[in-house]
């Protein structure tokens, strides 16, 4: 069983940033493919970002130029570092890992003020 737990949310004026911090359980963690989505009032979830076990990175255009994806295989755990943030960024932010099934943290809220 892995467990994914989100962290480093908040309230932000926007032009700011915030880093969000997911940090996982279990001994796959270096080979898994991992993810962030996010899921806006009222809107569908959407994939924001994801890096491969190999390091390839990918971004959604609104948010390319913006957020960077990191990942610490050391500590299990993937960061996204958000600046310039946007209050159209405000959202529900999840972490997701895959390894054979996909798995999720429980979301960490992001509101950006105008």
């Amino acid at each position: 069983q892995v467990h994914l737990v989100e962290s480093g949310g908040g309230l932000v004026q926007a032009g700011g940033s915030l880093r969000l911090s997911c940090a996982t359980s279990g001994s796959e963690f270096s080979r898994s493919d991992l993810v962030w989505h996010r899921q806006a009032p009222g809107k569908q979830r959407e994939w924001v970002t994801s890096i491969t076990s190999g390091g390839i990175v990918k971004y959604a255009d609104p948010v390319k130029g913006r957020f960077t994806i990191s990942r610490d295989n050391a500590k299990n755990t993937v960061y996204l570092q958000m600046n310039s943030l946007k209050p159209e960024d405000t959202a529900v932010y999840y972490c997701g890992l895959s390894l054979g099934r996909n798995y999720w943290g429980q979301g960490t809220q992001v509101t950006v003020s105008s």
